[in-house]
């Protein structure tokens, strides 16, 4: 798949007539150089040449997994203060590089200085055109989110058992986490939601020593990877018998996010999606508890472009991996999501999850 990759950066830099790209956030450099490390670069040049800027550490990984790019330590043992702009910078002036780009989103101020300084190349401030090229996922990338969706699937099959009363959040997380590696997961599993009772109307809520108690709604929002490549799904559920209300939230919730899928397919707007999922609860009390982003797109990020907001001006494209997790939180009470995580296709969509919509008290 690094092929694929490499030829749409090349094809980039030939396009905007760039001499080459410095690519430093972590996810585009694994997209196109396929290295599973970490605090590692790539300089990639329009003629063709491909550098991997790493240190030390990572040297002998980067020679078994990038064998096709010249491998460049930038920290010299016994010589403090440099920079990986030092390193980028030596590069461009030795391969006579005069128009740069660099992602100017992830490049500290410090870098740039050093890379400016070292090069004396016109530096090109770039954001998000490397997210851009991840947008549309290959076969590959989709079957193995397709896996990550299922090892998710499954380890909440095992996870449904252990929730019960007198068990914290905490504990639940971690078996939780230990299931996915278990079935089939790489072994850094992403930080796992998972809260109960009144914390569930937190968007983001940390797994505490809170333990659950009998009515709690319990939210689980998690995922896994498989080689890199990311599910992200959400269930509430209840313990014990759900109050009227519980249910009457439940089932609006339910139908946001049914709303949001029947809309769903190649040539929506994503404005759109957003402002179906709104119907349920439009003159209803709730209304005033919604979130206004219901989703995003997902493969070696949790978190990729584009979103579902009501300002958005993307088109859903076949190929788009993406989430909906419309939602309604309550402070003091509660909150309910559902989070699917679907393959955008011409004349609708295929749901990698397939855990029941319908509420599961336990």
């Amino acid at each position: 798949m690094s092929k694929l990759s490499e030829e749409k950066l090349f094809s980039y830099l030939e396009e905007e007539k760039l001499d080459a790209f410095f690519v430093s956030k972590e996810v585009n450099v694994r997209f196109i150089s396929e290295f599973t490390g970490d605090c590692s670069f790539l300089l990639m040049t329009r003629s063709g040449k491909k550098f991997f800027i790493t240190d030390p550490r990572f040297t002998e990984q980067a020679s078994i997994e990038c064998p096709e790019y010249e491998i460049f330590v930038w920290r010299k043992p016994g010589i403090a203060g440099l920079t990986v702009g030092d390193a980028i910078g030596e590069l461009a002036k030795r391969e006579g590089l005069q128009k740069v780009a660099f992602e100017s989103e992830s490049v500290s101020y410090e870098t740039y200085l050093s890379l400016q300084e070292r090069s004396k190349a016109e530096l090109v401030p770039v954001s998000g055109a490397l997210d851009q090229l991840r947008i549309i996922k290959t076969p590959q990338e989709i079957a193995w989110q397709r896996a990550a969706c299922e090892i998710s699937c499954r380890a909440l099959d095992r996870l449904l058992p252990e929730i019960r009363v007198g068990v914290t959040e905490k504990t639940l997380a971690a078996k939780l986490s230990l299931y996915m590696v278990e079935e089939g997961a790489d072994t850094m599993p992403y930080g796992n939601i998972l809260i109960s009772g009144a914390r569930t109307s937190l968007l983001h809520g940390i797994p505490s020593a809170k333990s659950i108690e009998y009515g709690d709604f319990v939210l689980m929002d998690f995922g896994c990877q498989v080689n890199g490549y990311m599910s992200d799904m959400t269930r509430t559920v209840v313990v014990g018998k759900a109050t009227e209300k519980q249910r009457e939230v439940y089932e609006l919730e339910k139908r946001m996010v049914e709303e949001s899928l029947a809309v769903t397919k190649a040539g929506t707007p994503c404005r759109e999606v957003y402002l179906a999922s709104l119907k349920a609860i439009q003159n209803t009390e709730y209304f005033g508890y919604h979130y206004t982003n219901i989703g995003h797109g997902i493969g070696l990020f949790v978190h990729e472009m584009p979103m579902y907001t009501e300002t958005s001006t993307d088109i859903l494209q076949a190929g788009n991996v993406r989430t909906i997790e419309p939602g309604i939180y309550i402070p003091g009470w509660g909150g309910v999501r559902i989070e699917d995580q679907i393959l955008v296709t011409e004349d609708g969509y295929e749901n990698m999850v397939r855990f029941t919509h319908d509420l599961i008290e336990l």
